[in-house]
């Protein structure tokens, strides 16, 4: 059967009230790329009735920030920052053609990328201190603070503990503003907390901590990923797409993560370049339309 010349984008609000009103610039470039080979473009709820019922239709889906569930559609979300975006077959980022890419920094060049990452930072993080290394190590939270996840190689509990064992700094620990913790996982916490005078538990404070943060520890947060504009070095304990210039506990172990930490000098211009301008789609730019047809190919749509 022929392929109907229609995409549905499923987004969840504000995205979808905006993407209908035509203000959201991301999915304005879908539109233009799509209605320029002839495909007439929907924007739907992104609910699991509409996901389970996009199956059964003819043409191509895209989720926002929802596994795909058909041969046939494929997810999208912001590349931390805007107007990055990434379009890919699943949603777990450490499968993402970006994660499985090699970054050669020599392949970047460093004026370019410099200007770039110094624009950036002041249209996005505007009110960011210059940052200092201040002598402590900053570890921001996310969720499931006892659990392993199969994408970790420890618990975030394992994970402060094996800081502390490996470093000797002071260590700031920040609990995730927007995540509903167990009575058990504040326990654990706060425990740890009283045991190691060491360490200082907080909520939130990315703007408070990062930039005097002589490097940044975490499963995989966002907040590494920004640490990169201020030149903050990151352990991961977690896989996740930008792993490339991090000290990366998954591939080397606890101990040569932190070993490596201590040497490293990482090109973060380089890579924030490469990762947002090369490898991301830029809505803001003129080949965006070109990008993001570019990706859903290389996803296998034949569009």
């Amino acid at each position: 059967m022929k392929q109907a010349k229609v995409l549905r984008v499923y987004l969840g609000d504000p995205l979808l009230a905006a993407a209908r009103a035509g203000k959201q610039n991301f999915c304005n470039r879908i539109v233009r790329a799509f209605a320029g080979i002839g495909y007439r473009v929907e924007f739907r709820p992104n609910t699991a009735e509409e996901r389970e019922s996009s199956g059964d239709r003819r043409g191509y889906s895209l989720y926002q920030v929802d596994m795909p569930g058909h041969e046939n559609a494929l997810t999208f979300r912001k590349a931390y920052i805007a107007p990055f975006w990434q379009i890919d077959q699943t949603v777990e980022r450490w499968e993402w053609h970006v994660a499985r890419s090699e970054f050669d920094p020599a392949n970047v060049d460093p004026e370019t990328a410099q200007d770039f990452v110094e624009r950036t930072r002041e249209r996005v993080f505007p009110d960011l201190p210059a940052p200092t290394t201040d002598g402590y190590i900053y570890i921001p939270l996310q969720g499931a603070l006892t659990t392993r996840r199969i994408f970790q190689t420890l618990s975030p509990v394992e994970m402060i503990e094996a800081t502390l064992a490996y470093d000797p700094r002071p260590i700031v620990v920040t609990l995730h503003p927007n995540e509903d913790y167990s009575a058990e996982e504040l326990s654990t916490i706060t425990g740890l907390a009283k045991k190691h005078s060491r360490l200082t538990l907080d909520t939130g404070g990315m703007e408070k901590y990062l930039p005097g943060c002589d490097m940044v520890v975490c499963e995989n947060s966002a907040v590494a990923f920004n640490g990169y504009f201020l030149k903050k070095k990151a352990v991961l304990f977690s896989q996740i797409d930008f792993h490339h210039i991090a000290s990366n506990v998954p591939q080397l172990g606890v101990a040569e993560a932190f070993r490596h930490a201590a040497e490293a000098e990482p090109a973060f211009d380089a890579f924030l370049f490469w990762y947002l301008q090369k490898m991301s789609i830029n809505a803001g730019r003129k080949d965006a339309e070109e990008r993001i047809l570019a990706a859903v190919q290389r996803c296998g749509w034949k569009v």
